[in-house]
């Protein structure tokens, strides 16, 4: 069950009891306003708005802007980008190739999901005040290579990837088709048209 939070927010004459918001769905509305426009595009009003809260409200549940997008970020991780995780667990190398590729994919043609990836969108963020912003992301790009490397290297020590690969740079490879699949894909190109990338991806697999 959803956590169901209390505005502190002091009650207005004829008001009642003070307005109580589902913080899940609060949540997975900044989410996806942070998905769609990143971090610094994002402003307080769209983030309210959607969330359907007040500033001292999303103050109170929340703390600031950049926590926040700290827990929206999470919240991504377990819910749309949670192919990736689903991936890594797949039997053989290739197999965890074609599920980051089709997931990044799926994920990123949803008509029902802002365009692109949110990592990807918010990495642009540049302001002085955004140090710790950039700094979670480039915790959470660094964290997944490093669990792709790692599946590649047991794969090459099982056998399942010939010896003359490296595993560094077939997760370079991995990582810079999905960056582009989904920059492409914010551009409007069609699933149809990225799953005949995935499928010239996946036939030059080395055996």
């Amino acid at each position: 069950m959803s956590e169901t939070v209390t505005s502190p927010e002091p009650q207005k004459r004829h008001a009642g009891r003070p307005r109580e918001f589902d913080r899940a769905e609060a949540l997975e509305a900044a989410m996806r306003v942070f998905w769609q426009y990143g971090y610094e595009g994002a402003s307080l009003t769209e983030l309210t708005e959607a969330m359907g809260i007040s500033r001292p409200s999303l103050y109170a549940a929340f703390g600031d802007k950049a926590e926040l997008f700290r827990e929206a970020l999470a919240c991504y991780s377990s819910g749309p980008g949670s192919y990736m995780a689903a991936a890594l667990a797949q039997l053989t190398a290739r197999e965890v190739v074609e599920a980051l590729l089709r997931g990044n994919l799926c994920m990123n043609t949803d008509s029902s999901n802002p365009g692109g990836c949110m990592l990807m969108k918010a990495a642009f963020t540049k302001g002085e005040d955004c140090a710790c912003v950039n700094e979670e992301l480039d915790k959470l790009r660094a964290d997944g290579m490093a669990r792709l490397r790692e599946r590649f290297e047991r794969a090459k020590a099982e056998g399942d990837l010939p010896a003359a690969i490296s595993p560094a740079a077939l997760t370079q490879y991995v990582t810079c088709l999905m960056s582009g699949m989904s920059a492409q894909a914010a551009s409007g190109v069609s699933a149809e048209e990225l799953n005949r990338v995935v499928d010239l991806a996946l036939a030059s697999w080395p055996d």
